[in-house]
C-alpha cells in the first residue's frame, strides 16, 4: 500500500500510545520500522505533542516532509478523558510520585463537584507541574525536581472550552476536557482539588482527540509495524 517515497514525501500517522511508553519510544518504534523496511539510513519522523508515559491515547506522528506540519498540529485543541483521585496530592500531580498530603473528602457532593468545574472554563492562569519537560536554566524542570531543587515556575494563560464530570465514584472523579495547547491536565487535577478543598491528583489520562483527529482512528505502534511488514 505505502512506498518508501510515500513516507519521505510525508505521512500523518495516528498512533494510540500505550501506557508506560514515552512519546519518544513511540516515534523511535515507527522510525526504526521504516528504516528497516525500506533499508534507509535516515528518515525524518517526529510527533506533534508529547504524552506523558502514564497517559495513553492519540499521538500524531509525522514522517518526511510532513514534519514541517508539526507546529500547526501542536496548536490544535486537545480532548482528554481520565480520572482525578481526590483526598490526596502528589509532588508530580499524578501517579509518578507517592502521596505527600491527605485531605478530607466528607464535604464533597455531586453538586459541589459539578459547580466547581465552572471556575475552570475559559481563559485561566495555570502553573505547569514542577515534574514537566519545560526548560528552566538550560535544564528540564523534572531534572531540578528530582534533585530536590526549588525553582520558580511562571504561570501561563491556557484556555479550557469544555470541562465536564462524566462520573463520580469517590475518591475517583471521571472527566472530559477540551483545551488549548500548553494545558497540563495534571495541573488542572491539582488546582481542581485545591478548589474543592479536598486535594487531588491525576490517576489516569487518555488523549482522545487533536483537532479533527480521533483516537478511534489510531493504531498501536506494534500494529503499525505489523501492517508495514505485511505489505508487499
Amino acid at each position: 500500500m505505502y512506498s518508501e517515497e510515500d513516507f519521505k514525501t510525508g505521512k500523518t500517522l495516528l498512533i494510540d500510545k500505550p501506557l508506560e511508553w514515552s512519546s519518544f519510544q513511540a516515534v523511535n518504534k515507527v522510525k526504526w520500522a521504516l528504516r528497516k523496511k525500506f533499508n534507509l539510513k535516515k528518515i525524518k519522523v517526529g510527533h506533534a505533542g508529547t504524552l506523558d508515559p502514564l497517559a495513553t491515547g492519540l499521538l500524531i506522528i509525522c514522517t518526511g516532509k510532513f514534519t514541517k506540519k508539526i507546529p500547526e498540529l501542536q496548536g490544535q485543541v486537545k480532548t482528554y478523558t481520565g480520572t482525578f483521585t481526590v483526598g490526596a496530592t502528589t509532588p508530580s500531580y499524578d501517579l509518578e510520585t507517592e502521596t505527600d498530603h491527605s485531605y478530607p473528602t466528607e464535604h464533597l457532593t455531586e453538586d459541589l463537584i459539578h459547580e466547581t468545574t465552572k471556575r475552570f472554563i475559559g481563559d485561566i492562569e495555570q502553573v505547569p507541574p514542577v515534574f514537566s519537560a519545560i526548560k528552566k536554566d538550560g535544564k528540564r524542570l523534572y531534572e531540578h525536581a528530582r534533585k530536590g531543587e526549588k525553582v520558580e515556575i511562571s504561570s501561563r494563560i491556557i484556555h479550557i472550552s469544555e470541562f465536564e464530570i462524566t462520573k463520580t465514584d469517590l475518591p475517583e472523579i471521571s472527566f472530559r476536557v477540551v483545551c488549548s495547547k500548553g494545558t497540563y491536565i495534571r495541573s488542572l487535577a491539582h488546582d481542581f482539588g485545591k478548589a474543592l478543598q479536598s486535594g487531588a491528583h491525576l490517576s489516569s489520562l487518555r488523549r482522545t482527540g487533536i483537532g479533527q483527529y480521533r483516537v478511534e482512528d489510531a493504531i498501536s505502534p506494534e500494529e503499525f509495524v505489523s501492517m508495514l511488514n505485511t505489505e508487499k
